[in-house]
């Protein structure tokens, strides 16, 4: 009975106008071409997943952060265990903020995998800034300090 008054109802529809067919023939062309462009991109992500990006970036960024810290540990253990204090400086605070900005970024990591945007836009600027700390301050006054360190040696 459903299906019947459908059909009835079809059938009285009046044809479409030549405007009327003009737009749908080009709403047909849109949605052609942006169903291509969805299939490009399906594409290009199949062949982006096939290369394992996800995975190798989890594993430098795991060994990155477990280097890190550890060396964000024992830098200051070392200094207090050769010097029996620490010098509180720029090497010092940014290792420490660097060792948090790591973790900080990697605790964003469960909410990025949930496809929250604003965790991935966070783990990209932590570790964007960390990096350009640990370029400007840990290098050159990791540097120096070794050279010191060199210098005041005793070597056999």
């Amino acid at each position: 009975p459903q299906k019947a008054k459908l059909e009835a109802e079809m059938a009285k529809e009046e044809p479409m106008t030549d405007a009327e067919m003009a737009a749908h023939k080009a709403l047909a062309a849109e949605v052609a071409a942006m169903q291509a462009t969805i299939d490009a991109k399906a594409d290009e992500r199949k062949e982006l997943a096939a290369k394992d990006y996800k995975d190798r970036h989890w594993s430098l960024g795991a060994l990155l952060l477990g280097v890190g810290v550890s060396f964000s540990i024992e830098g200051p253990v070392n200094t207090y265990m050769r010097a029996g204090k620490l010098f509180p400086g720029p090497h010092l605070y940014a290792g420490a903020g660097c060792a948090v900005m790591w973790a900080l970024a990697a605790a964003l990591v469960p909410q990025m995998q949930k496809g929250k945007d604003w965790a991935r836009s966070g783990h990209i600027g932590l570790n964007a800034l960390s990096t350009a700390m640990f370029a400007y301050y840990q290098i050159p006054t990791g540097w120096g300090i070794m050279q010191k360190v060199i210098a005041n040696t005793k070597f056999p």
